[in-house]
Formats: structure tokens, sequence, C-alpha cells
């Protein structure tokens, strides 16, 4: 499996201004939920997803299968929306 990473042009930036996390991609910019957030900063070009799930499941002690959903439905609509490759 490939590891999913920022598109050219896009990245997680903190806001110090408003004291909140974005996505910054050209011409647009997503706010993230903690949830979200949560996952944006495993995203780094070398974990795949599978790491990113383990890594979320030992961190928040939570079923493996719960977070693997969570985690794919939200890869999947990050590269909808061009964030992600």
């Amino acid at each position: 499996m490939t590891a999913p990473r920022f598109a050219p042009g896009t990245r997680l930036h903190h806001d110090r201004a408003r004291d909140r996390w974005v996505v910054m991609a050209p011409e647009r910019m997503f706010v993230p939920d903690e949830t979200a957030l949560e996952v944006l900063r495993l995203i780094d070009g070398a974990r795949d997803a599978d790491a990113i799930i383990d890594s979320l499941a030992a961190k928040f002690d939570a079923p493996r299968e719960v977070i693997a959903a969570d985690v794919q439905a939200m890869l999947a609509d990050l590269r909808a929306r061009g964030a992600i490759q």
C-alpha cells in the first residue's frame, strides 16, 4: 500500500493568529476537526494507511476495525478533494 502524502502545494499549517490547524491548498483551505487532525499529523509520505491506523488504534486504545473504517473514509475524502495523493 502506498503511503499517503500531501499533494503538491498542500500542507498542514498552524494558524497562530486564530490558534487552529488548517490544511492549506492552492486556492482553498480546510479546517480539520480534532479527529481529522490526528490523522493529518501522521501523513508524512512514509507511513502507509495501515501504519497510520495502527498508530491511532494504539494511541486511543480503540478497536483497529473502527479506526480503520474512519481513516480509510477520511483518506478517500482527502484524495477526492485533491489534498493528498
